[in-house]
């Protein structure tokens, strides 16, 4: 499988499957997503193409990109990729399926490629547990908190999601939602997605208000098309929810369209609230309610971090960056 045959099976040119492969401005989103979604479904590896095929070892700064589909990681591969052009690095981008194992990929890269550096964008802590001690480059995990691992190469900067979960919560239930559902993720402690839940678990459990997991809550992959089918799945188990937290943005995009299949107004009839604050959902309709994470403070910080770990050995930094609660069209006030 080459570049050429992606190109043929996307229906796109070379040049533009390799943009897309590169994270390079300049590509729709929608033909992004289709070539990616063509990737992940051959199990090509990006690694490939000619552009890594010219890098020398040891030059780059690697950028694994945990998911195909995620419209949070698209916006931060940009910002990553302009930074560390603008301080004279090479940056190689690698996108994985979000159920694949991040750290075992790494070390592979390390053998193979040898970069100077790694940033991950998302990643289960479980994997980094278990084989992260075998990475010996600096490494920065963004959206996720590697604090509690202790690894001397390992830095990390994520937002408060506990936090965030718990403002969601509390939004809806002052607009006076009493039956809330919660989208998309993966529910394994290790994942971003679990401390979410079970933050909304807490919270609604102090404000007084069910939350029964088995019933109320359904995890999907980060996509569209999940989310969509999700919804539905969620609402025939649980008909007589007023609002949907979805995890994800995009997440919250494919609810909607499902709801409105579904004969659903939102927010008249169903509130959603989504999670990142990516730009395409602020000319959705409704304009998209959403925790808002800050991908320019995020990827400066990344690199900030990356860069002071090449000029010298220093001990890890764990940072969490501020989010806003974005209000939005899609929450409506119950009467």
């Amino acid at each position: 499988m080459t570049i050429k045959d992606i190109a043929q099976l996307s229906g796109y040119g070379v040049a533009t499957v390799s943009r897309v492969l590169n994270g390079h401005p300049g590509v729709s989103e929608a033909t992004r997503q289709k070539v990616l979604a063509i990737v992940a479904e051959q199990g090509f590896q990006p690694n490939a193409n000619a552009k890594h095929l010219k890098q020398r070892s040891g030059t780059s700064v690697a950028i694994l990109v945990k998911g195909t589909m995620n419209m949070l990681f698209a916006d931060l591969v940009e910002k990553l990729q302009t930074l560390l052009q603008n301080a004279d690095q090479d940056a190689a981008v690698y996108y994985l399926d979000e159920d694949a194992n991040e750290v075992v990929y790494a070390c592979r890269l390390c053998r193979e490629r040898k970069p100077k550096g790694i940033i991950f964008l998302g990643g289960d802590l479980k994997l980094f547990q278990a084989d992260f001690s075998l990475i010996t480059v600096p490494c920065v995990l963004l959206t996720n908190s590697a604090r509690e691992l202790g690894f001397c190469n390992l830095s990390s900067v994520t937002i408060d999601d506990g936090l965030a979960a718990r403002q969601v919560i509390e939004l809806l239930y002052s607009k006076g939602h009493r039956s809330i559902g919660l989208l998309g993720g993966n529910w394994s402690c290790s994942q971003i997605g679990y401390r979410r839940l079970t933050s909304c678990r807490d919270t609604c459990q102090r404000l007084g208000i069910p939350f029964d997991m088995d019933r109320q809550c359904q995890p999907c992959r980060y996509s569209m098309p999940d989310a969509y089918a999700a919804t539905k799945t969620l609402l025939e188990r649980c008909p007589d929810l007023t609002a949907i937290f979805a995890i994800s943005d995009v997440m919250a995009l494919g609810a909607i369209r499902a709801l409105r299949d579904l004969g659903k107004r939102v927010p008249e009839d169903i509130s959603v609230v989504g999670y990142d604050g990516i730009v395409i959902g602020q000319y959705s309709v409704p304009r998209l309610t959403t925790v808002r994470q800050d991908t320019q403070q995020l990827a400066q910080w990344g690199v900030d971090t990356l860069l002071r770990s090449f000029q010298r050995r220093i001990p890890p930094e764990h940072k969490v960056v501020p989010f806003h609660l974005v209000e939005g069209e899609s929450v409506a006030q119950l009467h």
